[in-house]
């Protein structure tokens, strides 16, 4: 299978480690090649909101989208996972060969806030940001609008992503911790479901979270105690609003709440490598513990 992967970056990269040595892959992005040929992949130089960049991409029969904004507002939220996707889509739909499959990775922010209830592939989704109801209008280019282009279009809802580089340890161990849960998936898993939706699974969104939403004060506690250190101080969500130095995103943050379920990912077959923080956080503990 010929796999194109835009956007390869954090999970793009671990997408192509593990793809390349049974398929032919092209990486995209704009710069760092070299970070894409040591994963085996081939890499091109690419804009994914430009057709004429896009069109320096070998042809593909399967195209993964995650790119990403870079933490910037809504504005360029806009320009990439909405303009930059359907440039994409009818980019590679105009070929000789066009792609048949496609997966867009999107969040599972595009939930809003559910009071800490559970949440899966059934419930509707209540955007909550800007940012966010644009992922929701991405999420229906790569389903419907790829589907009158005749692509097999599919969205990867990803929790919150953590994995090498990205363990945040001081967040949780120096703290204040606010109350609330945590969805994550390891970054290992993010790009093997994604490896996983390109081959036979039949789910056209699917949730991309380990086993157990956990709760950020237990979380932190067992965190200190593997680290061994002090555990950290604690606050309501009452309390941290209270001390009012929350930006409006921060807050909003504060505020949401919900446990994601992943049963359908399981329902399709994906074993996940780490299928909770305990497993996920071993290697960062580890390696905390001994420096």
């Amino acid at each position: 299978m010929r796999v194109a992967i835009l956007g390869c970056g954090y999970v793009g990269l671990e997408l192509a480690r593990q793809l390349s040595g049974d398929h032919e892959v092209t990486g995209v992005r704009l710069s760092d090649l070299d970070a894409v040929r040591a994963t085996g992949a081939d890499a091109v130089a690419a804009d994914v909101t430009e057709p004429d960049d896009l069109a320096a991409v070998p042809d593909a029969d399967a195209i993964v989208f995650a790119a990403s904004s870079g933490g910037r507002g809504a504005d360029a939220a806009r320009e990439v996972y909405v303009e930059g996707l359907r440039t994409a889509i009818d980019v590679f739909a105009d070929r000789d060969s066009p792609p048949e499959r496609l997966v867009y990775t999107s969040s599972t922010g595009v939930y809003g806030d559910h009071d800490g209830d559970w949440v899966d592939e059934s419930t509707p989704i209540e955007p909550t940001t800007e940012k966010t109801a644009v992922l929701a209008e991405a999420e229906r280019l790569a389903t419907e609008y790829a589907a009158e282009r005749d692509i097999d279009g599919r969205v990867a809802r990803f929790a919150g992503l953590y994995g090498p580089d990205r363990y945040r340890l001081e967040r949780y161990l120096e703290g204040p911790v606010t109350a609330g849960y945590l969805n994550m998936v390891h970054r290992d898993d993010a790009a093997g479901a994604v490896a996983h939706l390109l081959g036979d699974a039949d789910a056209p969104v699917v949730n991309v979270c380990d086993d157990e939403p956990a709760d950020k004060h237990a979380f932190a506690d067992w965190l200190a105690d593997e680290c061994g250190v002090p555990r950290p101080e604690k606050r309501s969500k009452r309390e941290r609003l209270a001390e009012g130095d929350l930006s409006e995103a921060a807050e909003r943050r504060v505020l949401t709440s919900k446990r994601v379920a992943n049963d359908l990912l399981r329902e399709t077959g994906y074993d996940l490598r780490y299928p909770t923080y305990r497993e996920g956080y071993r290697a960062a503990v580890e390696a905390y513990r001994a420096g």
